[in-house]
């Protein structure tokens, strides 16, 4: 018995009794990391929106605006604005800081993303800041100058997916010939 005891305490010393694996800590949870996108030139330097972010780029733009020209509607009692108020919140929406946006990399695609574009799940790593809001900027002062502010006002009236046809998935919208995105959850907000 001695002898079996003395095996027993050697063997737990050199071993391990597997205790630890049901009674001491946790396991430790695995590890996850994410790396930033690897940006080529063209999407680090260039002044422009690169061509392959210009359809989520569309789309966050009529996002801003809809919310913008809805957030002024409010404040008249939803009632259609004068010609001068929709020039100054189209101009407000263009000229807005865009630091919300980035751009980020999902199963080897790199996305934009930010508020009224699709939320993604996976984990990632966004870069904001840098060229993106300028970007943004300069692509949402274009397209109301090509399409003009009566033109954009009178979409937005029709509804969201009407301002989005119009900038995004018409005969020369940076989307066209690619499928709809859904339209974006609104986010909650908190009412006391």
């Amino acid at each position: 018995m001695r002898a079996a005891l003395a095996a027993w305490l050697v063997l737990s010393l050199l071993g391990g009794t597997g205790a630890e694996d049901t009674c001491g800590d946790p396991p430790a949870a695995p590890s996850r990391s994410a790396a930033a996108p690897q940006l080529s030139p063209e999407e680090r330097l260039s002044p422009h929106m690169p061509e392959s972010l210009r359809c989520d780029a569309c789309h966050a733009i009529a996002f801003q605006i809809e919310e913008q020209l809805r957030k002024a509607e409010g404040k008249v009692g939803k009632k259609a604005l004068k010609e001068s108020d929709y020039i100054e919140v189209l101009e407000r929406s263009c000229s807005q800081d865009w630091e919300s946006y980035g751009v980020l990399e999902l199963d080897g695609e790199k996305r934009l993303s930010g508020p009224g574009l699709p939320s993604q799940q996976s984990l990632s790593v966004m870069v904001s800041g840098g060229p993106w809001p300028g970007r943004l900027s300069k692509l949402c002062h274009g397209y109301v100058g090509e399409r003009g502010e009566a033109q954009i006002y009178g979409a937005h009236r029709r509804g969201p997916a009407a301002l989005r046809q119009l900038l995004c998935h018409g005969d020369k919208g940076p989307c066209a010939g690619r499928k709809e995105r859904p339209e974006p959850r609104k986010a909650l907000q908190n009412e006391l």
